[in-house]
């Protein structure tokens, strides 16, 4: 469903998705390209408890980190602002009901490879897949993304975030985004 002429975007917009869709990426993009205010919840997260997401699970397990994720969306969903959620969050239990009730969803999609490939880049950042091998990445986003799939589907909307991989796909991704979503 998209807006139509005249109509006014409802804020905030949830960015949900799996690991390495671009939730962070595009967020940032349209805070650039829009001004809109941009909230990354695990930034907020561990600014709020003084520590890294992967320190957190080290403390607190991911049950913790889950509890302070939960308890900061609940504080954002009352923000007009763009906000990139974990991969995470809209399955835990009355996340993704929040979402929809405060504001907008928007599952943003991307094919297993390309996923895989961002996170190999990126998995010493991500405590969930920091140790696993090339292979058993791959079979790991692919079963998570299975079990997580009936949250994400969800959201009222899903757009293609497979051109997020250099700065002219992000800019065309955020003009097609802005023009799909926020454009009034």
């Amino acid at each position: 469903m998209n807006l139509q002429r005249g109509d006014k975007p409802r804020l905030p917009v949830f960015l949900i998705g799996y690991m390495g869709c671009g939730k962070t990426t595009l967020g940032q993009a349209l805070h650039s390209a829009t001004g809109m205010p941009f909230v990354d919840l695990d930034q907020a997260v561990e600014r709020e408890a003084g520590m890294t997401v992967i320190r957190i699970f080290e403390l607190q397990g991911e049950a913790g980190f889950r509890r302070l994720e939960t308890s900061m969306l609940r504080r954002v969903s009352g923000m007009r602002a763009i906000v990139a959620c974990g991969g995470g969050t809209p399955c835990q239990p009355g996340n993704i009901e929040l979402m929809n009730s405060a504001g907008v969803t928007v599952w943003l999609q991307a094919d297993v490879d390309r996923l895989a490939a961002r996170l190999a880049e990126a998995r010493s950042t991500r405590p969930l897949i920091a140790a696993l091998s090339n292979s058993d990445l791959r079979r790991f986003v692919e079963d998570n993304l299975r079990r997580r799939t009936p949250y994400y589907s969800r959201a009222a909307h899903t757009f293609d975030a497979n051109a997020l991989d250099d700065a002219r796909q992000i800019a065309e991704t955020t003009k097609r985004f802005i023009d799909q979503f926020l454009n009034h």
